[in-house]
């Protein structure tokens, strides 16, 4: 909250003057000696001015509390400064500046000081003198890093289940609720807040319940890792699948320990032995073999070893230390999900991380101020406070957060308002989205030593082109390079949303070879930034990869999107041939641009706009929500419902 403090104090009035200093000083609204004058003319004012600290945005009410004045007398004060205001009104620092040095104070910016995950810290090393990212990382490991020892409490480990479609990861969580949480509880669940928690032998242990690994990274992207201990979920008659993959190097990515809950054990045709095989070849050695990955056969169908996979988890997490959390404190947390009910307004799932929630703490969550009105726990159970590792829906926020968003108890509404407009205000000037590196920003960091391990994710069209890349690219760290490079996910088929989310969360560069890519992962990457690059040629993948660390990279050729239409209906014309009639979904239809045709989300054809009509008239480029005639050179398979995507090639030369 702001404070006044007193630089120096006014000199003291004498007895008899005290009375009339103190009621003139009424009459004018400011504070005692704030403005009088001894007799002759001089001047009763102190030495130096007192100082109040002012936070970014601050109301009329709460200013003239800061300062011990009507609020009547601030918006006079504002009057005569030609600013109309009203009692609730925002002032930014600037114009509070103004008003309390009419009341004789000099205004200092108030630094609220939050921890948030906003901007990763880095320190300088003394032998290179190069900036590099300190550790640790994560929120959860900054926040244990501020607490002293013997503040620091265990807390249930946090667990995030991912696996392949249909290898039955909804069953397996099912499997647990049913068996651990609704147990002796009549009805069973009657409200799921997306995550929820079990108790094993008096031991809790925390689920989040995501849609999968793709929304795990997309949480994590934003800075909001949460999670302690990672499952992976594979069927024992089916195995390690593209999904599968994925997930694994998605765990890897966040750097949390993997446990593999080996599920279909029951089915007559599960191999668990070929399963062990195939995850010790994708770098997840079972324990039984020497390696540290613990295999825990389940069945989820018959809720067979599920006691086994929570009792793998609480030894995982014994063995980690960094699961702990000081829960005398304000609290700390992560929105899981969030929605807009009709009858309750804005509904928020959090999970603690440091600190305790009590009903009736004001918070702020990211740029939304509130106070917590109300608190349910994962059964849908009123509760009065929630600890470390404990997921809560809350109700008493001003708006709806975004999942990943960091919520803070604060002193008090106002600190909780203050706060947030001061996050808003960075956030309206923040230049957008989390991305991923590009090979021109790897290079300029590198040889400003900044930069020292290039992450790739490579993606190809079968496994026989992807392995003699991965091994090619892999050939190019030698002992004596000043970088190395890592990949930290390979694929067989087209560039997924996934890839892109995994590309920001870790700021890695995409790399393809003869594969495509759907209209939601374009957007997203475009969106975000990420660099994708190519190739139908292996040597061209390999050589600008090398060039790039050797920072002879050539110029880059990126594709921007401008438009996209609708074809509606085709004609044919004589002299021309086959033409598209289009409705401009978005953007501009453009004449110089190229064409892109893509008939149920995929690409079938990209070519040369040849011609652009208005109506009967040659048009160098049509706008959102008009009609235009298409052709496009080479193609004449239009369809109705096709999507067309007007784009530009741009020169895009290293940094």
């Amino acid at each position: 909250m702001a404070t006044v403090t007193k630089d120096a104090a006014p000199k003291p009035a004498g007895p008899a003057n005290g009375r009339e200093n103190a009621d003139s000083a009424r009459r004018r609204g400011g504070p005692r000696g704030s403005s009088d004058r001894r007799p002759g003319g001089q001047d009763r004012r102190p030495a130096e001015p007192r100082v109040v600290e002012l936070p970014d945005q601050v109301t009329v009410r709460d200013l003239a509390t800061l300062i011990n004045i009507s609020p009547i007398n601030v918006i006079r004060e504002l009057m005569n400064n030609g600013v109309m205001a009203n009692i609730n009104q925002q002032l930014d620092f600037d114009t509070a500046a103004i008003v309390v040095s009419g009341f004789g104070y000099e205004a200092r910016p108030k630094q609220i000081i939050v921890d948030t995950p906003a901007a990763e810290e880095t320190v300088i090393d003394p032998a290179t003198g190069v900036a590099a990212p300190a550790r640790p990382s994560t929120l959860r490991q900054r926040l244990l890093a501020k607490e002293a020892a013997d503040m620091r409490e265990r807390r249930p480990p946090v667990v995030t289940v991912m696996g392949h479609v249909d290898h039955g990861k909804t069953s397996l969580l099912d499997a647990i609720r049913k068996t651990n949480v609704a147990a002796g509880e009549a009805g069973g669940i009657t409200q799921h807040v997306g995550a929820y928690q079990v108790e094993h032998e008096g031991r809790k242990v925390t689920f989040i319940d995501t849609p999968g690994h793709e929304a795990f990274t997309a949480m994590r992207a934003r800075g909001a890792q949460i999670t302690d201990v990672a499952v992976l979920v594979v069927a024992a008659d089916d195995g390690v699948m593209p999904q599968t993959k994925e997930a694994i190097s998605h765990a890897k990515a966040a750097q949390v320990p993997i446990i593999v809950a080996l599920n279909k054990i029951d089915k007559p045709n599960a191999n668990p032995e070929r399963v062990r095989k195939e995850l010790a070849e994708n770098g997840l050695t079972p324990d039984e073999w020497g390696g540290d990955t613990m295999v825990v056969p389940v069945s989820a169908k018959q809720r067979k070893g599920i006691d086994d996979l929570i009792e793998a988890i609480l030894l995982v997490a014994e063995s980690m230390d960094t699961i702990r959390a000081n829960p005398d404190r304000p609290a700390i947390g992560t929105i899981i999900e969030s929605e807009l009910d009709k009858t309750r307004g804005p509904m928020a799932t959090v999970l603690i991380q440091n600190g305790t929630l009590n009903l009736g703490d004001s918070v702020v969550v990211g740029n939304v101020p509130g106070k917590v009105r109300a608190m349910f726990d994962f059964r849908g159970h009123r509760v009065k406070k929630a600890t470390p590792s404990m997921p809560v829906s809350i109700l008493g926020l001003s708006d709806v957060p975004a999942a990943g968003d960091i919520l803070e108890a604060v002193e008090d509404d106002r600190v909780a308002r203050a706060l947030a407009a001061q996050r808003g205000s960075s956030r309206a000037k923040d230049t957008g989205p989390s991305r991923a590196t590009t090979l021109d920003e790897f290079f300029a960091q590198a040889k400003a030593g900044k930069a020292r391990k290039l992450l790739l994710i490579v993606k190809a069209d079968n496994d026989g082109s992807l392995q003699p890349i991965v091994d090619s690219l892999l050939r190019l760290n030698t002992p004596d390079a000043e970088v190395s490079i890592e990949i930290i996910h390979r694929g067989i088929g087209g560039i997924t949303e996934g890839d892109i989310e995994l590309a920001v969360a870790s700021g890695a560069v995409i790399l393809g070879f003869e594969v495509d890519m759907d209209t939601a992962a374009r957007r997203k990457a475009e969106l975000n930034k990420v660099d994708i690059r190519t190739y139908d040629v292996i040597y061209k993948l390999i050589e600008d990869v090398e060039l790039a660390l050797k920072g002879m990279l050539a110029p880059k050729i990126v594709q921007r999107t401008v438009g996209v239409a609708e074809v509606k209906q085709t004609f044919k014309i004589s002299k021309i041939g086959v033409v598209a009639g289009l409705i401009v979904r978005s953007g501009v239809a453009q004449r110089n641009a190229r064409a892109r045709i893509l008939r149920a989300g995929k690409e079938i054809y990209s070519g040369k706009v040849s011609s652009l009509k208005r109506l009967t008239e040659d048009a160098q480029e049509v706008r959102q929500g008009f009609e235009c005639g298409l052709s496009v050179e080479g193609f004449v398979d239009y369809k109705p419902g096709d999507s067309v995507e007007f784009f530009i090639e741009e020169e895009q030369r290293p940094a």
